[in-house]
């Protein structure tokens, strides 16, 4: 008997990340979530994804300063941008760009472990101008260069908007990195493994991962969520949407997770997080919508909010499109992506699970003109 989804099939040893579902708990490394969203900057969640253990200060220094050196696109990806911000959606921008990225890396095609730890740091620093140069162009603003001054978080913001943010606004984004940071065997880094299991290059498993990702029953799930609560308007029109969704046996997006069977902890940070933010800005509806949602899901169907559904509400506070959300996921999830190809280059073995056939069998061969 086959289990559908590969559901408790275990695919590779890892020191990134672990999960308890029944518990609702999320280490990296051997750390609780929750105690690195109180108190690590995502640099230091990338030091730790790639390397099991949290760096001291000169190690942290060497990482901001790579990063911070590597932020800037290739005139080529640059001028790839001018064509794909109007020609594609944020996620197949993010994709095509990714795969674009290796024509011009400077490890070239150097598949050494150090080659592919560049490699990996230079996909994580160069996502977010991915992203903020895309925006701009498809809106017809200048682009605006990356700030060597500013942390990883609050530079994002800087390209996005052309101005400097407020502290707490890029604290807030920079807790929602760490929180997309990684999330064990989901659907792109598991296809990520596969591809760098084939010994493929870095930038074909993480095109692969970013293709998984685009997907709404995984990374396009926060996009979804925030469209819902669009619709909804305002919290006392929760209940009945709900109740719409329900009883035309439709999905209600943000809520249910395929590992945890209590509340993702991921969520019980960013529900504080979407009230601080909304609360900061002078408008906590979409935290009110949310709340309610829960609410109401919980009581109908007994599903928890998963960290999709009060991420989108700290996006909008913040200013980022809704259709922007699924690329920052992707910009965050890019530490944990490379983080799995690296471990799976080190002790490889090509991935290649079992099928269970179940067409039909012993079948004899008709000529086609005597085929009915």
């Amino acid at each position: 008997m086959t289990e559908k989804g590969l559901r408790e099939v275990v695919a590779a040893d890892t020191t990134v990340s672990d999960i308890d579902g029944d518990a609702g708990r999320l280490w990296y490394a051997g750390y609780e979530i929750a105690d690195l969203a109180r108190n690590a900057t995502f640099e230091e969640v990338v030091y730790l994804l790639h390397n099991a253990r949290l760096p001291n200060q000169d190690e942290l220094d060497e990482l901001d300063g790579f990063l911070i050196e590597n932020r800037e696109l290739s005139p080529f990806l640059t001028q790839l941008m001018s064509t794909l911000a109007q020609q594609t959606s944020p996620m197949s921008m993010l994709r095509t760009s990714i795969s674009a990225a290796s024509a011009y890396d400077p490890d070239g095609w150097d598949e050494s472990p150090e080659a592919q730890y560049r490699k990996a740091m230079r996909l994580i620093a160069k996502t977010p101008a991915l992203i903020a140069n895309y925006e701009r162009m498809r809106t017809g603003q200048q682009i605006v260069p990356p700030n060597p001054k500013l942390p990883h978080a609050a530079n994002f913001l800087y390209m996005l908007s052309g101005e400097e943010p407020q502290h707490e606004d890029a604290d807030a984004l920079d807790t929602t990195f760490i929180l997309y940071a990684d999330h064990t065997m989901n659907a792109s880094t598991f296809a990520a493994r596969i591809i760098a299991s084939t010994l493929s290059d870095m930038f074909s498993a993480i095109t692969g991962a970013v293709g998984a990702l685009k997907g709404p029953l995984h990374g396009g799930a926060n996009e979804e969520a925030m469209k819902m609560a669009e619709e909804i308007g305002r919290a006392p029109d929760a209940e009945a949407y709900v109740r719409d969704l329900l009883q035309r046996h439709e999905k209600v997006m943000g809520f249910g997770h395929a590992v945890y069977r209590t509340m993702d902890p991921r969520a019980t940070v960013l529900r504080e997080l979407a009230r601080e933010v909304g609360a900061r800005h002078g408008d906590e509806r979409w935290a009110d919508i949310f709340e309610a949602l829960q609410e109401t899901v919980y009581e109908q169907k007994q599903l928890w909010p998963n960290v999709d559904l009060y991420a989108a509400g700290v996006y909008r506070s913040l200013g980022i499109p809704t259709d922007l959300m699924t690329p920052i996921f992707a910009l965050a999830r890019m530490a944990g992506w490379t983080a799995h190809v690296r471990e799976q280059y080190a002790d490889n073995k090509v991935i290649r699970p079992g099928s269970a056939y179940v067409g039909p069998r012993d079948q004899v061969w008709v000529p086609i003109e005597e085929r009915s």
